[in-house]
């Protein structure tokens, strides 16, 4: 091997960032994905355009972008890449036990009150496996961004992707006594227009359908236009407004159904069935591959687990209790 050769082989490193770099676009986020400071990832690009001789990056204020020799470089080197970290992936996988850092996504607020209550059971159940849980209502890349695993809240998961349904889910409408007693229960949905109501904040009007099933025939369904004092990014905080008897909100059954529980909610228009606003089942997903790794099945057959009661009684066990569960590959 030439000393050339040699000078190449050290500069692997280097590579890999600047694959990372053109699929995240961030000097913060490729260093917070490595585990190095900015500075860090700047002088391993620095160290691989002096090796090269020519610029693959461009920097500017507001972003950052490969020339076309990076592009070119990227482009050549990604597949080998991602055949190192199958194979890395495979040969840890031959071990007894599943090992190994899983990072999972999911909602804020679904991922705050039923995914990270049953990680500690996990855990605990699984020394060789570190868990990374980033709570955003952002859309992530998984692959681009590093995530093994997502947890989302809808009813078409990608077709590019593996999933594993967790449990149904279904939107609820929902008010507090006090609010009720206050302003009267609605009996249609157009009675709606007269009320306070909680709405999610979304581009546009907010538009609640609503569908109801009759001894006979096709499904009525009918929509209204819901207007009133407040619209947030989170059902969480709309669950609070209705708690303080501020108006009518339209929830997702896991961030509403503790309340009900309760008795602190009551369920609006019971017979009407809203649609087309949530999803209907939550699901953990990945993008598509050969094979899923050891920990990722862990992961995905605890939660399996867990959550296999959807938002009822069962989702009010606590974490040790789920330890007992299937804990079989998905």
């Amino acid at each position: 091997m030439t000393t050339t050769d040699q000078r190449i082989d050290l500069l692997w490193p280097q590579v890999h960032t600047l694959t990372l770099l053109g699929q995240l676009a961030s000097f913060t986020q490729v260093a917070q994905r490595l585990g190095l400071s900015k500075a860090a990832v700047s002088q391993r690009i620095t160290e691989l355009e002096r090796a090269v001789g020519q610029p693959l990056v461009q920097r500017t204020t507001r972003s950052v972008r490969l020339t076309d020799a990076g592009r070119r470089l990227v482009e050549q080197t990604g597949e080998a890449f991602e055949l190192i970290a199958r194979s890395v992936v495979e040969a840890r996988d031959q071990a007894a036990q599943p090992r190994g850092l899983v990072r999972i996504t999911a909602p804020v607020a679904l991922g705050r009150q039923h995914v990270a209550p049953h990680l500690e059971a996990f855990v605990r159940a699984h020394p060789d496996i570190r868990v990374e849980l980033d709570l955003s209502d952002r859309l992530v890349t998984l692959a681009h961004e590093g995530f093994d695993l997502a947890v989302r809240h809808t009813s078409a998961p990608p077709e590019n992707h593996v999933a594993w349904k967790l449990c149904a889910s279904r939107a609820l409408l929902v008010a507090s006594r006090a609010y009720l007693k206050r302003q009267g229960t609605p009996k249609m949905p157009a009675d709606l227009a007269a009320h306070a109501c909680l709405t999610y904040l979304r581009p546009g009007p907010a538009v609640w359908q609503f569908e109801r099933h009759a001894q006979a025939g096709e499904p009525q369904r009918l929509s209204v236009v819901a207007q009133g004092p407040l619209r947030a990014g989170n059902s969480e905080v709309l669950r609070d407004a209705a708690l303080a008897g501020l108006g009518i909100a339209l929830l997702p059954d896991f961030s509403a159904a503790a309340a009900l529980r309760a008795g602190k909610l009551r369920e609006v228009l019971p017979d009407w069935r809203p649609v087309g606003f949530f999803g209907d089942a939550v699901y953990a997903m990945r993008p598509w591959s050969p094979g899923t790794p050891k920990a990722v099945q862990a992961v995905v057959a605890h939660l399996r687990a867990a959550l296999a009661g959807g938002f009822g009684e069962a989702s009010l066990q606590s974490p040790s209790d789920l330890l007992e569960g299937n804990h079989a590959a998905p």
